[in-house]
């Protein structure tokens, strides 16, 4: 999808916050996703080819994702 195609939707870049599992070594989701200036202001580096998108409304006034909200009106865009 372009930018202007998400602008046109209201849609928001998004990142899911990921750790490392100690033990595998593979990444976990942490149950947080946040928008690129929310993660950077919270010190949580991103990897850039990771972006989904999101309706804007599905954010809190923070960046971050509403898990409940975008659970309660599951869409394509989901996340």
């Amino acid at each position: 999808m372009t930018a202007s195609g998400a602008d046109m939707l209201n849609l928001v870049e998004v990142f899911d916050v990921m750790e490392t599992d100690a033990v595998t070594g593979r990444a976990v989701w942490t149950g947080v996703t946040g928008t690129r200036r929310a993660l950077h202001r919270g010190g949580i580096m991103i990897d850039p080819k990771a972006a989904a998108y999101c309706p804007g409304a599905w954010l809190d006034e923070r960046g971050y994702l509403d898990a409940e909200l975008a659970r309660a009106h599951p869409s394509r865009w989901g996340v």
